[in-house]
């Protein structure tokens, strides 16, 4: 009999699980009870949900506050005026204005760049290495500030100076030079143009990176059928990225509520409020009329409009790559 299997005595005073091993047979791992389970489980989330509390759930309640009284940012007691804000914020016809221009906003400015970032997209996609190069290119604006998006858009659009008018007398159309930021007619669109030629760049990237996960022989196979170009694209490419493009497309509409910086500095909200948009409509009454009441209660509208679209469109996009997994 070899040595390795004859029984070895356990010596006086050791615990049993020791002599059990020293017999060679395995012994799992310690046994870690639900408590200890749960307890190391609120340690691991604890960071996060001092974060949540902080940045997130204070300021939300400071804002829900501040929305049923009226401070002025002086008064430390505030009056109560219950719904008064709200009663008025409905009543306000520049609040309908900045509405519509942020419902323009949000059509335009949520349909441009994925159009065409996803042409962009599909026009890049397949040429291998290359690739990088144009989605640098094409991602840097998207990663500049904003404010120095809207100081150099401002000298495009300047009258006098900008290439963009001296483009057009250059080739002819010279009677659609205009103030393009002073003009009424023109300052929303091409602010908003501004915002388009800064987001496709993200909406670029993201559709381009979904591309490289397509089913190519489904593709080579609805080609063969005889599909074309946008039968292809239609029936096949955009059902296999719909869940990315649903989630690019929820970050836009929502960026569509929330428009504030691009539109604050090139024009501020004007000329005369053409490009006043619920954001610095709320801006101004809260830090420049010293209403910080109504602008919070603006602001809670704003964040209450956009919250529906954002969950629909997250539980389309659940749904969708559920339906992709299978599952």
């Amino acid at each position: 009999m070899s040595t390795d299997t004859l029984p070895v005595a356990r010596p006086a005073g050791e615990p049993p699980r020791a002599a059990f091993r020293r017999r060679g047979t395995p012994v799992g791992p310690p046994r870690v009870t639900r408590g200890a389970q749960t307890r190391l489980g609120l340690l691991m989330v604890a960071p996060l949900m001092v974060m949540v509390v902080v940045f997130v759930l204070f300021p939300l309640g400071n804002a829900v506050y501040y929305a049923f009284v009226d401070f002025n940012g002086i008064n430390p007691r505030p009056p109560f005026v219950g719904f008064g804000n709200f009663v008025e914020l409905f009543r306000d016809p520049s609040v309908w204005a900045a509405l519509k221009n942020n419902v323009i906003w949000i059509v335009l400015g949520t349909t441009a760049p994925l159009v065409i970032g996803l042409a962009l997209a599909l026009l890049v996609w397949g040429t291998g290495r290359s690739s990088i190069f144009y989605r640098i290119a094409f991602f840097v604006p998207y990663v500049l500030p904003q404010v120095a998006i809207g100081v150099v858009w401002g000298w495009i659009y300047d009258p006098a100076r900008g290439w963009l008018n001296r483009a057009l007398e250059a080739v002819g159309l010279g009677s659609l030079t205009t103030g393009w930021l002073g003009n009424p007619d023109t300052a929303l669109y091409a602010v908003l143009g501004t915002a388009v030629w800064a987001t496709c760049g993200f909406v670029f990237v993201i559709l381009l990176s979904a591309l490289r996960n397509v089913d190519t022989e489904l593709v080579d196979a609805a080609r063969i059928d005889g599909a074309g170009t946008l039968g292809r694209l239609w029936y096949v490419v955009l059902p296999q990225i719909m869940p990315v493009f649903l989630m690019v497309t929820t970050i836009t509409l929502v960026g569509g509520f929330s428009v504030f910086d691009i539109v604050f500095i090139m024009t501020g909200g004007g000329p005369a409020g053409a490009t006043e948009v619920l954001g610095t409509y709320a801006y101004g009454n809260a830090f420049q009329l010293n209403r910080i009441s109504y602008g919070t209660a603006l602001a809670l509208v704003i964040t209450l409009m956009a919250i529906p679209f954002a969950i629909w469109l997250n539980r389309l996009q659940r749904r969708l790559s559920l339906q992709g997994t299978g599952a």
